[in-house]
């Protein structure tokens, strides 16, 4: 039987990144995702990946010298506080743990783009897509996804990067540090109004980037038909033109139905069709290089279920 191509990154060491009591972006998270794919078998389905830890320089691909020393500054060392720069509360092993969420990311895009798997699910938090190139906030200290597609250019050579977010909330960092350049192309669907406030319509990018930002701010309420469609068209019909090397999912599952922090009713099944839809994509255009790393999701057990449907598409996709 061949290797699979599916890389999964699933490491009970995530659960040390500690906001604080009662918060939302909780260890448990990792927890709860841990024992239902566990349960479901899908460990033994996936390629593991390996922990590693991100390099200032790596930093440096998506974030400023001066947001890195503040973080530095900030959070090392200390036992616990929030980020001078945003809603990012931390505890005493946050910067370990972030930077290990954005280094072993690198690991899976090294895996696609080397052509050793095909897809890849990075369950990793701290979550990073409202993290701009000077600011932490929405829980994130750095963007994951970002430092991700700058590495994939810089190391792989990757000439376009389309990088598509889910989560109930707007990727704002993401699209800020991408805002102006044409080679990576940002799409995201969520609830409008909503935290943080962007991603309107009429935000498409601006100088080498215009036209390649794509917003869907829909209303509380929004499920499949309304976010599917957006997938189906508009992004569709993008895609054909961007012609992207590697696609990056932002997943945030708190636009599943039952999340605490959103109110979009998007349920486990959808998220199956929406993974085919993106895997479809990679496959036309990027050889099927597809990574995808947790953001949102605070439904533990809905999370969960969310993340197994997800990795299961990703898995079939290889087939």
């Amino acid at each position: 039987m061949s290797d699979p191509k599916t890389g999964l990154l699933l490491d009970l060491s995530f659960t040390e990144h500690q906001p604080g009591p009662g918060h939302p972006e909780a260890p448990g998270r990792i927890e709860a995702i841990h024992q239902q794919l566990t349960s479901d078998g899908l460990p033994d389905r996936c390629q593991p990946l390996e922990l590693r830890t991100v390099t200032d320089d790596e930093v440096r691909l998506a974030h400023t010298d001066g947001y890195l020393a503040t973080v530095k500054s900030e959070i090392d060392g200390r036992s616990g506080g929030s980020l001078s720069t945003g809603d990012t509360s931390y505890g005493p092993r946050s910067l370990e743990v972030a930077s290990r969420a954005a280094g072993s990311l690198l690991n899976a895009v090294d895996g696609v783009m080397t052509d050793q798997l095909q897809n890849a699910f990075c369950a990793v938090r701290p979550p990073g897509h409202h993290a701009t190139a000077d600011r932490g906030m929405g829980f994130c200290i750095y963007n994951n996804a970002a430092i991700a597609a700058r590495y994939a250019q810089t190391r792989h050579g990757a000439e376009r990067v389309a990088i598509v977010d889910w989560d109930v909330h707007h990727g704002n960092g993401t699209q800020d540090i991408f805002y102006e350049d044409g080679s990576v192309f940002f799409f995201s669907t969520h609830q409008h109004p909503w935290y943080p406030g962007t991603g309107m319509a009429h935000e498409t990018g601006s100088s080498q980037g215009k036209n390649t930002t794509l917003n869907a701010p829909l209303p509380a309420g929004s499920g499949m038909e309304e976010i599917g469609a957006v997938f189906r068209k508009s992004f569709t019909e993008k895609m054909r033109e961007f012609r992207p090397d590697l696609v990056i999912i932002s997943a945030g599952f708190d636009s599943r139905a039952g999340d605490p922090l959103g109110d979009f009713t998007l349920t486990d099944p959808e998220y199956v069709e929406l993974t085919r839809i993106l895997a479809e994509i990679a496959g036309e255009y990027a050889e099927s290089r597809l990574v995808s790393v947790l953001e949102g999701g605070y439904n533990q057990p809905g999370l969960a279920k969310a993340v197994s449907s997800h990795i299961s598409a990703l898995i079939e996709a290889t087939g």
